[in-house]
């Protein structure tokens, strides 16, 4: 069985938002200011401080000018679940 760890799933979703607003060259103010959210938002985001709602996330995309999906199209650390048995 996998597990995932929260955090690493927020840091690679960061990662990758971070990414994809450098391709299209926006600064997190500019992406902020597209999105119609709060920059500070997009700091916390970006850098896995926070686990941002589909609402965000659906404005992050428009502002990008992609589809959704492609927000989740990346890769993450992946690791055994950790054994609750004793030895």
């Amino acid at each position: 069985m996998i597990y995932l760890k929260n955090k690493e799933l927020l840091i690679a979703f960061g990662n990758h938002l971070r990414k994809l607003r450098m391709e299209k060259g926006f600064s997190m103010r500019k992406l902020a200011d597209v999105a119609d959210i709060q920059y500070t938002q997009v700091v916390k985001i970006e850098t896995a401080q926070i686990n941002t709602s589909l609402v965000t996330i659906s404005a992050l995309a428009s502002a990008l000018g992609i589809p959704m999906i492609k927000l989740f199209d990346f890769k993450i650390p992946v690791y055994p679940k950790p054994s609750s048995k004793k030895k």
